[in-house]
């Protein structure tokens, strides 16, 4: 490389057809605005029957409009990015910045240790100076058990390190490498990768003994001095911290079996106190943030969550090239990777890749100053997460002289450390306020990463064409709308925080990102809209009486123009992403019953927040997954299981169109009036039968399936009942 030229280590490309697709969206809109002045132009007069449901109506429609507006914003800017690796390593060399590695993990009984302790040594293992990475993991479950696997962890890395390099394996997590069919052909270091493979198993057996023991091997105890901190253990709440550092990266005696260095390997249970709010992983991150500043004080931190394994060895350098850029690197706060799962079905029965969010939205939001912090999978530079301000001056040195520093022993620097992660430390500071991650909103992550933005920051997307990480998405339909609730809750919290896109950010960054941060926080409130037309214009099917226009008044037009334009759009959209038509199917499925459940109850759950009649609660998503749900799982058999108030709602949703769509069937049996039926009201029609079709799994769980994952036997006479009593209440009284 030339000396002193200028050559830049990423490039941005704006993504092709934006013209084209503005002037589709040009023609949408012009569409929605003939559907409004329909809905106007055709409302009933006062005191003329239906004029409520007709003004609901054009509420809903208004609402569906706004959210396709700022959807718009996500679609209208979208740029794709691609890094220079080669060119970082031939300029920096030896010289790149220290990376302090972050995984969080909360409770050992539903995040299993053997999960854990993957994804830790893929994080060990990758391809970068190992003097320079340093691994903490945060244990917010306070567990000798996990202690115990990462210090099984610990020994075993010395081997799979080493072995990860020498044969370039990828990924570098254990137990997916083993598993991939494409390590079957390994004949060229047979003997290596059985004995290799031997230490791991051996190692897995040992943790998921004890796991299932619920105790460690007493001569474990006796061997290791860090599980004496156990010693006056209370409870998971009620703690000293339990600070223990496995590896010194320091060391120069910390060696693998090939001789080489190791990096640093630390454990951190913080202290904690029933009395004394710990605020989750947002106040775990903190803790690691100001215990590894005084260990390893990598000025690049990535943070992972426990089953978000690393499926590239070069991740690290991909985000380099954003940060150590000379011309345009220096606002680059954080750089953001997608989330991707292993465990998916072909189809992906419950919409859990998120496909279009992060294959066409991210990009979107990558084309204002860059996308939303969500949590895992996302390098920061380590002032702007402590609260620096963005400057044109700032200026960043990536090499440390720590010459000048007395050496300590583990043990000086361990007790020297622990203060710093009591829960005392924080009082009278700015941690959680203005440094660090930010307290009191569940989606702690995004209320950050938007503080972060409004400090004159920028962030960046990389999708790179293989995944970064790689984890695990629920398997069960309840776990899903689950998890769905709390991020919608999350997100429609914010909206009323300190930290509001609408007015805390208004000005400081750009209204395409204000637009994208709303098209999340506005998830819980989409619920009530879409709820209104899963239920009245089937009723008012089945009533005979017509919300939409026939086929022969040109007002159908835009109707049928918005309609079919979108869907095909969204099809397409979703096929480009890498997905199926079934999938697409089955994401019209999960898209209705998010809507009409997990949002639904978000939205109720932040008003009675914001009244003072409940609290925030932080729900983490189990990662055992039991072998009869697995099967059913890979089937793509949905899994429905225990009664549960957001299944409840689900189901008497699909009793009520179900009745409806039966009736509509019984009177044109009666009467044979279906060319009358589909000429007079064909939207209400076609609105109905399609969502009876994508109710076809909850009709099954109903009433046809005998597995374990059927509905309860109570929750089906349940909505039988209550859709039947309100189709009968509505046909008498209206």
């Amino acid at each position: 490389m030339e000396r002193g030229k200028y050559i830049p280590l990423f490039e941005t490309k704006e993504a092709k057809g934006r013209v084209f697709y503005r002037l589709f969206a040009v023609t949408v809109f012009l569409g929605i605005c003939c559907i409004w002045a329909y809905r106007i132009s055709k409302m009933p007069r006062k005191g003329e029957d239906g004029r409520w449901v007709w003004i609901g109506l054009l509420g809903a429609e208004l609402w569906f409009s706004l959210y396709w507006v700022i959807t718009q914003a996500v679609r209208w800017k979208s740029v794709f990015r691609c890094t220079f690796k080669d060119r970082l390593s031939q300029r920096y060399k030896n010289e790149l910045p220290e990376v302090d590695i972050f995984v969080c993990t909360a409770n050992f009984k539903i995040e299993p240790p053997i999960m854990v302790v993957n994804t830790v040594l893929s994080v060990m293992a990758y391809d970068y100076l190992p003097e320079k990475l340093s691994v903490y993991l945060s244990d917010d479950g306070g567990s000798d058990l996990t202690f115990y696997a990462l210090l099984e962890a610990s020994k075993f890395a010395k081997h799979w390190i080493p072995y990860c390099k020498k044969f370039n394996v990828e990924p570098r997590s254990p137990a997916a490498y083993f598993a991939s069919k494409s390590n079957l052909d390994h004949s060229h270091h047979n003997e290596v990768w059985v004995d290799i493979k031997k230490l791991y198993e051996e190692m897995e057996d040992r943790i998921e003994i004890a796991t299932k023991l619920g105790r460690i091997p007493e001569e474990e105890r006796f061997k290791h001095r860090g599980f004496s901190q156990w010693d006056s253990y209370s409870s998971q709440l009620d703690h000293d911290t339990i600070l223990q550092i496995l590896i010194d990266g320091k060391d120069p005696n910390a060696k693998d079996i090939d001789g080489c260095a190791l990096p640093g390997l630390v454990y951190l249970a913080r202290e904690k106190r029933p009395q004394h709010p710990h605020h989750f992983k947002a106040g775990a991150m903190n803790a690691l943030i100001r215990v590894s500043s005084k260990i390893s004080n990598g000025p690049i931190i990535l943070n992972l969550d426990c089953d978000m394994y690393s499926n590239n060895s070069l991740s690290i350098q991909d985000a380099l090239c954003f940060f150590m850029d000379k011309e345009k690197s220096h606002d680059i706060a954080f750089v953001q990777y997608p989330q991707h799962f292993g465990n998916l079905t072909k189809n992906d029965i419950y919409s859990n890749s998120l496909r279009v969010g992060f294959n066409v939205e991210f990009h979107g939001l990558d084309g204002y100053e860059g996308p939303l912090y969500i949590g895992t999978g996302c390098f920061h530079r380590r002032d702007a997460l402590c609260g620096r301000k963005f400057t044109k001056d700032c200026k960043f040195e990536w090499k440390k002289d720590d010459d000048h520093k007395t050496p300590k022993s583990i043990l000086e620097l361990e007790e020297e450390t622990k203060p710093l992660a009591s829960y005392t430390y924080e009082e009278n500071t700015q941690w959680g306020k203005e440094m660090g991650l930010r307290y009191g909103c569940p989606v702690e992550d995004v209320i950050t990463g938007l503080s972060i933005q409004c400090r004159g920051w920028k962030s960046v997307y990389f999708n790179p064409e293989r995944k970064a990480f790689i984890g695990i998405a629920p398997t069960t339909l309840p776990q899903t709308l689950v998890q769905q609730r709390r991020w919608a809750e999350g997100d429609f919290q914010i909206l009323f925080c300190k930290y509001s896109p609408l007015w805390y950010a208004h000005g400081k960054i750009s209204l395409g990102l204000q637009f994208g941060y709303c098209l999340y926080c506005l998830w819980a409130p989409i619920s009530l809209p879409v709820l209104y037309y899963a239920i009245i214009p089937s009723f008012y099917l089945l009533k005979g009486i017509s919300l939409f226009p026939q086929v022969s008044s040109p007002w159908f037009l835009p109707f049928a123009y918005v309609i079919s334009t979108q869907y095909i759009y969204n099809l397409a959209e979703f096929l480009w992403s890498g997905g199926t038509i079934l999938g697409w199917w089955y994401e019209q499925r999960m898209w209705l019953y998010k809507r009409t459940s997990s949002y639904f109850f978000a939205f109720i759950d932040t008003i009675l927040k914001m009244v003072g009649f409940t609290d925030s609660t932080f729900v983490v998503t189990a990662k055992f997954i039991d072998e009869d749900v697995l099967k059913r799982y890979e089937k793509e058999i949905m899994e429905f299981g225990d009664s549960s108030p957001m299944l409840t709602i689900l189901a008497t949703l699909a009793m009520l169109n179900l009745f409806c769509f039966v009736g509509v069937v019984n009177k044109v049996i009666m009467n044979g009036s279906i060319f009358r039926l589909c000429k007079t009201m064909p939207l209400q029609t076609l609105l109905c039968s399609a969502l009876v079709l994508i109710n076809l799994p909850l009709y099954q769980g109903l009433f046809l399936r005998n597995d374990k994952g059927k509905l309860p036997s109570s929750l089906a006479l349940k909505s039988f009942v209550v859709a039947l009593l309100a189709c009968t209440s509505f046909t008498l009284l209206c």
